[in-house]
């Protein structure tokens, strides 16, 4: 449950369910140093069991202490359906799904995937292998967007009788004032901010941010820009932003995003692979145009040119939409409008509790028939 979509979805999903119907559990493991802890940090209404061991990097002897820990909560618990987000959580999940000998219906949630810009051709493999197999024995496969599930499916992972869609679901609160909340980040509130938001760790390639930043700094383009979020590369980014003197503040991790995106004009995403990113979500729901790479499920959120602009992994390419967006003050009052109301309509966290609802009611409903 490190900060991010999969621990903002599951949240909603557990707040939300009917609990006349409904009787829930959330297993998740610890995060590490370098992530903060969802749980810990915003959702701490949500009661979950915390599993020693379950962390999202491999480790024999804590793999196997979560798998056996897992195996027993299962034979206790006796779940109808057994639910796993995230690729640790659904490699162990399943298997211990399976070795608890509990006639449990297994679902698998793909909120991206492993396939591009994490491994080596070698570990891509062993991924596909192993998502092969266990997609033998998961009852319902479910992606977050429909390019996530066209890669996929395309890798030979599961068929597409099995595999179904669930878009995001998520909510915002009420935004603060834009000028407060630039004054409490130490923000220029005459020009134009862009923001980064989200985890600093390679695939989402603060690399290229910067190397955006740079260009428009190059090009005197009169932008001003932020990153909020946490990870490895962080420290090495600081870096560069002091060696280079780029005009970037460093927040960190922030709690509260609806300050953040009351303090921004816009957000910008430079990733190599996403799922269906929700901090473009929460963009388009706080008003905000975007600009972004054409990765994953992007075209799914972003309605390119009318809610944002959609650009390829070239910086020179992403500048220029940068650029485009930053002198327009019209232009980025209408994608912003736009973005609103399509982010709203699609994909709001009501919606997501009732489709998981009816699902897990049809497929008990399957196995009571068949």
């Amino acid at each position: 449950m490190n900060v991010g979509g999969p621990a903002v979805q599951v949240s909603g999903l557990m707040r939300g369910f009917n609990s006349v119907d409904f009787d829930q559990r959330l297993f998740t493991g610890f995060c590490t140093a370098d992530e903060a802890d969802y749980l810990d940090t915003v959702a701490t209404d949500i009661k979950a069991t915390r599993i020693e061991g379950f962390g999202r990097r491999v480790s024999l002897g804590g793999d196997v202490k979560a798998f056996l820990s897992l195996i027993k909560e299962i034979r206790s618990f006796k779940p109808h359906i057994i639910h796993s987000h995230t690729a640790k959580a659904g490699f162990l999940g399943r298997i211990a799904s399976i070795i608890s000998f509990q006639p449990s219906i297994r679902v698998h949630t793909f909120h991206g995937h492993l396939l591009n810009g994490y491994f080596g051709s070698f570990k891509r493999a062993l991924v596909v292998i192993a998502e092969k197999i266990l997609a033998i024995f998961t009852h319902q496969l479910l992606a977050v967007g429909d390019r996530v599930r066209q890669d996929l499916l395309g890798a030979g992972i599961g068929n597409s009788k099995k595999f179904g869609l669930m878009p995001p679901g998520l909510e915002i609160g009420r935004l603060p004032n834009k000028l407060i909340s630039q004054e409490f980040y130490g923000l220029t509130s005459s020009t134009v901010q862009c923001a980064f938001i989200g985890r600093v760790t390679q695939i989402k390639r603060p690399d290229r941010f910067l190397d955006v930043v740079s260009e428009i700094k190059r090009r005197e383009v009169a932008v001003e820009f932020f990153m909020a979020g946490d990870g490895e590369l962080l420290e090495g980014c600081r870096e560069r932003i002091t060696g280079e003197d780029l005009p970037v503040v460093i927040l960190g991790w922030q709690s509260d995003i609806e300050k953040v995106l009351a303090a921004a004009d816009i957000v910008l995403l430079t990733s190599d692979n996403e799922g269906t990113p929700l901090s473009l979500i929460q963009a388009g729901m706080a008003g905000l145009p975007v600009v972004t790479t054409r990765v994953g499920s992007v075209p799914e959120v972003v309605l390119d040119g009318i809610t944002g602009i959609i650009a390829g992994l070239d910086v020179q390419e992403i500048a220029d939409a940068l650029e485009k967006l930053a002198n327009s003050n019209e232009l980025r009052a209408q994608m912003g409008k736009a973005a609103r109301e399509f982010t709203l309509a699609n994909f709001g966290v009501k919606r997501l509790v009732h489709d998981h609802e009816e699902l897990y009611k049809r497929l008990i409903a399957s196995r009571a028939k068949s």
